[in-house]
């Protein structure tokens, strides 16, 4: 597998994630692969043995994932989300959408390719619905297979009123901010 030299972003939740899968991987898959491959080559033949084929198979495999992983790591870009402070939507927002066709509301995190997973809600910043929401603001309405407005985003929520530069902000809820 050649190393891409290219960074990606990604959340301190997923690096943590990232880094327990990699020691799983090398503390219980490849000791119990091992294991597996003495067993099935004590079988015999082995030109005839499937149980040594498949775990021969499966460290080919166990092996592929920890160099993916271990690259991961290494180009991984890490964003804690908690230090952004941001008026739009960015990069690890959890977001909440109302569908306009449907009107039915659906809420993602906007997380980096090696985290993505949609039935957890987490859809990846280069997903076409991700990249029609950053920089977005509350009330604004997008577009990418669907139509939507932009109802809700956490890095929104508990904010309180504040000035700026002298003129009112509001960034709660109730008074969505149009454009």
């Amino acid at each position: 597998m050649a190393t891409n030299e290219k960074a990606f972003y990604i959340t301190k939740e997923g690096h943590e994630n990232l880094v327990k899968e990699l020691k799983r991987l090398k503390s219980v898959e490849r000791p119990a692969n091992i294991k597996a491959i003495e067993e099935a080559r004590a079988h015999g033949d082995l030109s005839e043995n499937a149980e040594y084929q498949y775990a021969k198979d499966k460290q080919g495999f166990i092996n592929g994932k920890i160099m993916e992983i271990e690259d991961q790591i290494a180009r991984a870009q890490i964003i804690d989300v908690s230090k952004i402070c941001e008026e739009k939507i960015v990069f690890g927002a959890t977001v909440t959408l109302l569908d306009l066709n449907t009107d039915k509301e659906v809420s993602y995190k906007i997380v980096g390719d090696a985290e993505s997973n949609i039935k957890e809600g987490k859809i990846s910043i280069s997903s076409p619905i991700a990249k029609a929401l950053i920089g977005k603001c509350i009330g604004d309405r997008g577009r990418s297979d669907r139509r939507f407005k932009f109802s809700d985003a956490e890095p929104f929520r508990n904010r309180r009123k504040h000035k700026k530069n002298g003129n009112r902000h509001d960034y709660q809820r109730s008074r969505p901010r149009r454009h």
